[in-house]
């Protein structure tokens, strides 16, 4: 069984493989609720008690048609709000469409410096009055950036954050690798607890799996490691590597993805602005991607008007 630690101290265990439900979602796979919460569960045999969603994602519905086979799951969930009104309209769409009257973690998606942090602190000031009232279990922010990992560690009433780690730094927004491990440790200093994002770095590091993972668990203060899947090869295969068993790589072999732009682009340059890696660019009317910037979050095909961005 894959083994757990606590999410700083928040008394939150967790399994060190984070199911992060991205990859499976409406901006990705686009599979069912009842196909992805059979992935789930998949994991939820081999000790993976943790996901990871977000309002974004469209995801909340497959955790809610988990959670009616097992109660027992750790869920952290994301949202853009930013005062006490968008706050209050996100948790409550988390809690109904999963299905629970709490959450364990709620965190603001995408924060980028005590910038962002003052602008959104109506929002945490009303997380943190549900965690008083156990609506919340724990407060948290995700972010890109090494300085917010650090501002968010002393800005008070941040209790986890999930931040971009991986060995080669790859979508460190503001530095390197060594920046954010920099930060990390702070962090963990600081008694906040913390799971890694883009372990692969957005798929560039899957050559690479074993060694990316092992690096990711490596770094003190990461209770845990969140990984997108989509299929039973690659819950199977990820199972495997991080209960330290010898997976089968043929299934390895299979996984690929990339960002696909259709032909029906019209060059609007939304996806450029949405992008936080600056790995798009509208190019002769139509837009195009730098593979070696992008980190297949998909986060650009959100705002696309034309529906024609998707990860495949």
């Amino acid at each position: 069984m894959i083994s757990r630690a606590v999410l700083g101290r928040t008394g939150i265990e967790v399994s060190r493989l984070c199911f992060g439900t991205l990859t499976m979602s409406p901006m990705q796979a686009k599979l069912s609720h009842q196909e992805g919460a059979r992935l789930i569960l998949r994991a939820r045999e081999r000790g993976v008690n943790f996901l990871d969603a977000a309002e974004l994602y469209d995801s909340y519905g497959y955790i809610g048609e988990a959670l009616k086979s097992d109660r027992d799951m750790v869920v952290a969930a994301k949202s853009y709000c930013y005062d006490e009104k968008t706050a209050q309209a996100s948790l409550e769409k988390c809690l109904r469409e999963i299905g629970r009257d709490w959450v364990d973690l709620f965190m603001l998606h995408e924060q980028e410096s005590i910038h962002t942090l003052r602008g959104h602190e109506g929002a945490l000031t009303y997380l943190n009055r549900q965690k008083e009232q156990g609506r919340v279990r724990a407060v948290g922010v995700s972010t890109h950036y090494a300085g917010c990992v650090r501002s968010a560690a002393t800005f008070g009433g941040i209790d986890v954050i999930f931040p971009i780690v991986n060995m080669e730094g790859l979508g460190v927004a503001d530095g390197s690798r060594e920046d954010m491990e920099r930060a990390v440790a702070f962090a963990r200093e600081c008694g906040i607890g913390m799971y890694a994002m883009k372990a692969l770095g957005g798929g560039h590091l899957i050559p690479k799996r074993r060694e990316a993972f092992r690096y990711a668990l490596s770094v003190e203060g990461i209770s845990s490691v969140a990984v997108g899947m989509q299929r039973d090869e690659e819950v199977d295969y990820n199972c495997d590597l991080f209960e330290g068993l010898e997976p089968n790589e043929e299934l390895a072999r299979r996984d690929k993805r990339r960002l696909l732009i259709d032909f029906w682009c019209e060059g609007c340059g939304r996806c450029a602005r949405r992008c936080g890696q600056g790995a798009i660019q509208v190019i002769d009317g139509r837009a195009r991607v730098d593979e070696s910037k992008c980190v297949l979050c998909g986060y650009c095909g959100s705002v696309c008007p034309q529906f024609c961005i998707k990860v495949v």
